[in-house]
C-alpha cells in the first residue's frame, strides 16, 4: 500500500486539520468529537442542514459546508458512519431556531445513528434520505437503493432554499423531490484501499470492470470485460433512463462524477459521450457538473447522475454558493 499518511489511526484527524487550515475562511473543524461547521455562525431563523457519513468520499461532505449549502458535516472514519455524539455536538453549534434537516445517504449505519441523534435532540427535525443508485436494490450496506452522487445535488438545491428562508417542511419536501427525480450509476476500473485495511477492497483483472459498483467498493450488477467509453456510458445512461423515465420535454442536470482516481480529461470524455446519447434521445441538458465530488478514495471509475429539473430547481441550482468544493455566483 502506498499512501501519504503517518498512521491509519491519525489519518482522519490530520486530514481534517489540513482541510480546516486551508479553508479557515469557510469552515471550522472540531475534533472532540469530530464535526465541521461554517466559520460564520448560521443566521437566526435559518433551517440548519446537517449531513455526514464515512470519510473517503471527499469532498463530500465537508467540502460542501458553507454559504448556500450545508451548515455542518459529521465525518466518520473511512467508510464508517459518524456517531450520534458527533451529530448532537454539531446540532448544538448550528441550530438557529428553525429546526434541523438531516440529509442522509441510505446506508444502515448512517440511518441508525442519525435517527438516534434526532431522538436525542430537543428541537424539531426532518430527514431527507437519498437513494439514487439504480444499480442494485439491496447491498451489504443497505436495505433498498444506495445513496450516492445525487446527494450532492440535493445538498446544493436544498441549501439554496434554506439560505433564502425556506421552512423546515419546505426544505424536506424539496429534498425528497430532488431525490425522487434523480438517478445514478457508477462503474469501477480499479478498487480502492482503505488505510486501515492496507489492501484493495476487491480485485479486478487488467481487462475487467465492476459495473454498478457502490461508493464503498460494494459489488455492482456484474463483473465484465472493459468496453469502450461510449459503450460504458450508454449502458449507464440506459439504466438510469429506464428508472427515471425522463420525457422529451424534460430538462435535466447531467452530473459526471469521478470516483477519485480518474483524470478530468476522461470525465469530460464521458460527458461528451453522454451528451451525444442524450441528444439522440431528445433529452435536453439544462445544467452540468463534472468533477470529483462523491469519491471512493483513489478508485479509478466514474458515475453518471441525471436529475430532472423545473424552474424552481434550476433557480436554486444557479443561486450563489461558497464552499471549499463548489463556489459560484458570489
Amino acid at each position: 500500500m502506498k499512501k501519504f499518511m503517518n498512521s491509519s489511526d491519525d489519518f482522519l484527524k490530520e486530514s481534517l486539520q489540513g482541510f480546516g487550515a486551508a479553508h479557515k475562511d469557510i469552515v471550522t473543524c472540531h475534533y472532540d468529537p469530530i464535526f465541521i461547521i461554517r466559520s460564520q455562525p448560521t443566521k437566526k431563523g435559518k433551517v440548519a442542514l446537517i449531513t455526514g457519513g464515512g470519510s473517503g468520499h471527499e469532498p463530500m461532505h465537508g467540502g460542501f459546508v458553507g454559504y448556500g449549502m450545508l451548515d455542518a458535516a459529521c465525518p466518520g472514519f473511512v467508510f464508517s458512519s459518524p456517531s450520534p455524539d458527533q451529530m448532537i455536538a454539531a446540532i448544538e453549534k448550528v441550530e438557529s431556531d428553525a429546526g434541523v434537516l438531516f440529509i442522509v445517504k441510505n446506508y444502515s449505519g448512517d440511518i441508525m445513528n442519525f435517527q438516534m441523534a434526532a431522538e436525542m435532540m430537543t428541537g424539531p427535525s426532518e430527514t431527507v434520505m437519498t437513494n439514487d443508485d439504480v444499480a442494485v436494490e439491496d447491498s451489504s450496506f443497505t436495505t433498498g437503493r444506495r445513496g450516492v452522487a445525487a446527494t450532492v445535488i440535493v445538498e446544493k438545491i436544498v441549501g439554496s432554499l434554506a439560505e433564502s428562508g425556506g421552512s423546515l417542511q419546505e426544505c424536506k419536501n424539496l429534498g425528497d423531490k430532488i431525490n425522487k427525480n434523480s438517478g445514478s450509476m457508477g462503474v469501477a476500473l480499479s478498487s480502492c484501499i482503505v488505510p486501515a485495511a492496507g489492501k484493495p477492497t476487491f480485485e479486478l483483472g487488467a481487462d475487467e470492470m465492476e459495473f454498478g459498483v457502490g461508493i464503498h467498493g460494494e459489488p455492482g450488477r456484474r463483473r465484465d470485460k472493459i468496453k469502450s467509453a461510449q459503450e460504458i456510458t450508454n449502458e449507464l445512461l440506459n439504466a438510469i433512463i429506464e428508472d427515471l423515465k425522463p420525457e422529451n420535454k424534460d430538462e435535466i442536470l447531467l452530473f459526471v462524477n469521478g470516483m477519485g482516481g480518474t483524470p478530468l480529461s476522461e470525465l469530460y470524455l464521458i460527458y461528451d459521450n453522454a451528451k451525444k446519447t442524450l441528444d439522440n434521445k431528445n433529452i435536453k441538458i439544462a445544467r452540468s457538473l463534472v468533477g470529483n465530488y462523491c469519491t471512493s478514495l483513489e478508485m479509478q471509475g466514474a458515475s453518471i447522475t441525471l436529475t430532472k429539473l423545473d424552474q424552481e430547481t434550476v433557480n436554486h441550482w444557479d443561486s450563489a454558493v461558497h464552499t471549499a468544493a463548489i463556489r459560484w455566483g458570489m
